[in-house]
């Protein structure tokens, strides 16, 4: 008996699959128009495409909390050009407890074509961020 090799190859070789726990969302309206529960910024790194933000806030474990990272959708021109981000801490835990998370963000949305670097500037954090890709 003769067996055919019909192993599937990816038609989209071009496909990427994040290694960072959310997508950057770019929405003026969502940016400009941004609540938040109050957080501390402990320590920023880019690492890759990801950004990684660890913060401090009250609660009762932090497993209930929701983050998400808005682009302000304006690049300013400068060299390099410069983005405006807001993080967004949802916490509905009502303990006095204070809990450090860390979560990454997906930076590719905010790639410029025909550039290989912006700066970062997160709102609350004292510096920006320089974003080399």
């Amino acid at each position: 008996m003769c067996f055919m090799n019909t192993q599937c190859e990816d038609e989209n070789d071009d496909f990427f699959i994040s290694e960072c726990d959310f997508e950057t969302i770019i929405n003026k309206s969502k940016y400009d128009n941004l609540e938040t529960a109050n957080f501390t910024f402990v320590k920023t790194e880019i690492i890759d495409d990801c950004l990684h933000i660890e913060i401090s806030a009250s609660g009762c474990n932090g497993n209930s909390w929701e983050f998400y990272l808005f682009d302000s959708s304006a690049i300013a021109e400068s060299s390099p050009e410069q983005r405006y981000l807001k993080l967004q801490l949802i916490n509905n835990e009502a303990c006095l407890a204070v809990f450090k998370k860390t979560v990454s963000f997906d930076l590719t949305p905010l790639q410029i074509n025909g550039s290989k670097e912006i700066i970062l500037n997160l709102e609350g954090l004292e510096s920006s961020l320089n974003y080399k890709y």
